[in-house]
């Protein structure tokens, strides 16, 4: 144990306490819960004024990870940028309710990295977590009965969804989310995604090791925020900002600058504004904010996983669920307007976007065409109609577009597009939901992201080819790196969905073959999700999935797969069209699947945790992903009782 001195030994075994008196009152002593009066008890103890106990209480829960030294050096890391800085967001909300003579409590929970844990087990507990954490972070705010309102400070691809959740869940509460911005782009360098492919173009020849170590320490340029591309993280801050449940201009700001922190002050104006007005969640979200928010993700062209979030989000909400063919149809009459990393054509990185005027500049121009409802409420307790009318005229966008301008010798209008010049400038609509004997639940690709060199003159995507069949990303990948992937084919990643593992994500293989040579040739198929930077011909969320009895788990190695993708229309289809010498029809296809058993190497994999094998099943009951992966509780009760019934009547059936 080491030696100590005589201090170590001198242990205190009473104080005086605090100084002042609690401010109760007969009425307060009668009829308030004891857990109120205790409250009190607990707040003096902690150091909080006895003379300021009777101020508004504001709840500021945020993803907080790591610990900082006083000078911003790590005493301990966190699991990503985009949780490091967060605490200052926290204190500069707090110290604005506390000069306004309220009262700040903040609680954290923290959150994991999709970039971190690609390829490995890791990302097996990646989306369950977004469950997880929304219900953790819900039973934190019940928790303090006497909140008034709560500010959830996050950033990244599963806090921010989960502090969404958490927060449309509490319908009768008032709420504010303050996004935890980005990170800087290194001067000279690669951004955080294609970084994130060094070993794959190392393994290819493509990559020096010097090169790879060079640019592998300077990705992350800035010690805070999310990445610099509109992948997950960003897209969820383009949504929260969308649903109106932000302030003005929050969505995407670069973390650690003036801008950012003095946004968090903002929030918490907005937060105490609400509680004085008595506006709720309930009002804030509807499902005219739903669609409004559906509609800016088109326009920003944002990440594929948002369509297992905004659904969830409008569940918890208690609103109507958006289905394929909602998304379909909003992503046909929205044009995307934003080019951002990683789908260009330039490839501007956020904070760019931050400047052009980020949300309220698109949906600006979305009003213009009479695409958003604008009577809907924003945290600021104006409909959106005269936020926007403020933004257009504000002194705020003009300097910042000035900046981007004067510093970056970068036209605004060539990040943000006006309409009439996005679809001349290469600015396609996102996303398309291929169907087919295949996906005959549907799937999606971001048909945008297919390198123009593959697409028909008539904007259509063909590819015939063999598929080459895994069942675990870890074969796939090696293959790719060691020769067994090739032009033209491919590759079909099974059992990776929820009931297999977690519905990991597959960034490691979509961007290996992104920045590999061959790998526009190449097309992929999985049951698994993408991140928000992927890009490709790369078709996932296949339903159903391979372990829930879906085509998909029927393939073999040298089946013909057909795919068509009309980039133009955003109609496409994903076909089995025959085993044999030479591709068949999808008659001939369909029929072949479904004599066929499950693929022989189709298994949950053997290191999926129990927790997540039971939010796979709860998730199925409820919908599965096209439903959000939520927890919908109705179902799930009437399944357990559905269940209990057969189990009886199977019980009754052997005992007699």
């Amino acid at each position: 144990m080491g030696n100590h001195d005589d201090a170590y030994f001198h242990v205190v075994t009473h104080a005086p306490g605090p100084t002042g008196t609690l401010p109760l009152t007969p009425e307060l002593l009668l009829n308030a819960p004891s857990g109120d009066l205790f409250g009190w008890s607990q707040n003096v103890g902690m150091g909080w004024r006895a003379d300021r106990l009777t101020g508004r209480q504001v709840l500021i829960l945020g993803t907080l990870g790591g610990i900082r030294n006083e000078d911003g050096t790590p005493a301990a890391l966190g699991y990503h940028t985009g949780h490091w800085e967060v605490g200052l967001l926290m204190k500069a909300a707090a110290d604005e309710i506390n000069t306004a003579g309220h009262i700040p409590f903040a609680g954290y929970v923290s959150d994991p990295c999709d970039g971190r844990s690609q390829g490995t087990t890791g990302m097996f507990d990646s989306l369950p977590y977004r469950n997880d954490a929304a219900m953790v972070m819900r039973r934190l705010i019940r928790s303090l009965p006497t909140r008034s309102v709560v500010l959830g400070v996050a950033t990244c691809d599963k806090g921010l969804p989960a502090m969404m959740l958490a927060l449309a869940g509490m319908t009768k509460l008032p709420g504010v989310i303050v996004p935890g911005g980005v990170t800087l782009p290194p001067t000279n360098g690669e951004d955080a995604g294609k970084i994130q492919t060094i070993g794959a173009r190392y393994a290819n020849g493509e990559l020096s090791l010097e090169e790879a170590a060079d640019l592998g320490c300077r990705a992350c340029a800035s010690p805070g925020g999310g990445c610099q591309f509109l992948g997950t993280a960003g897209t969820s801050q383009v949504v929260a900002e969308a649903l109106g449940l932000t302030v003005p201009h929050a969505a995407l700001a670069p973390s650690g600058q003036p801008v950012w922190t003095n946004m968090a002050r903002q929030s918490a104006r907005a937060a105490m504004s609400l509680a004085e007005l008595g506006l709720t969640m309930g009002d804030l979200l509807t499902d005219a904010s739903i669609r409004n928010a559906m509609a800016v993700h088109a326009a920003f062209g944002g990440s594929t996983n948002l369509l297992l979030h905004i659904p969830a989000l409008a569940h918890s909400a208690g609103l109507a669920v958006p289905d394929v063919s909602d998304w379909s149809t909003i992503n046909r009459e929205v044009p995307r307007l934003v080019s951002v990393l990683p789908n260009g054509p330039i490839p501007h990185t956020t904070v760019r976007v931050f400047l052009a005027g980020g949300v309220p500049e698109v949906m600006l121009h979305l009003r213009r065409l009479g695409l958003l409802d604008v009577r809907a409420l924003t945290v600021v307790g104006l409909k959106l109609d005269e936020t926007l009318d403020w933004w257009e005229t504000s002194e705020r966008r003009q300097r910042m577009r000035t900046r981007l301008r004067e510093q970056e010798g970068i036209d605004p209008d060539s990040v943000i597009y006006r309409p009439e010049r996005a679809r001349a400038a290469g600015l396609a609509p996102t996303l398309t939901f291929p169907s087919g004997n295949i996906a005959p639940e549907g799937s999606v690709i971001k048909s945008t992201a297919i390198d123009p060199s593959v697409i028909g003159p008539d904007g259509i995507f063909r590819h015939v080819g063999r598929a080459k069949v895994f069942t675990t990303e870890r074969a796939a990948i090696r293959a790719i790196k060691t020769g067994g992937i090739s032009a033209g084919d491919v590759l079909v990643l099974i059992g990776r969905g929820p009931s297999g593992a977690g519905m990991e994500e597959t960034y490691q293989l979509t961007s290996a073959l992104r920045y590999l040579s061959f790998g526009k040739e190449v097309s992929l198929l999985t049951d698994a999700r993408f991140s928000g930077v992927s890009t490709g011909a790369c078709i996932g969320h296949i339903g159903p999935e391979a372990l829930a009895d879906g085509p998909i788990g029927r393939l073999r190695d040298g089946d013909w797969i057909e795919i068509r993708i009309d980039t133009r229309k955003l109609e496409g289809s994903v076909h089995m069209v025959g085993c044999g010498e030479r591709p068949d029809s999808p008659e001939s296809g369909t029929a072949i699947l479904a004599a066929r058993s499950l693929h022989p190497g189709l298994a949950e994999d053997p290191e999926l945790p129990d927790d997540t094998r039971l939010w796979a099943a709860l998730q199925s009951a409820s919908g599965g992903i096209w439903k959000g992966c939520v927890y919908d509780t109705d179902r799930i009760i009437r399944t357990l009782e559905a269940g209990k019934r057969a189990l009886a009547a199977e019980t009754h059936g052997l005992q007699r």
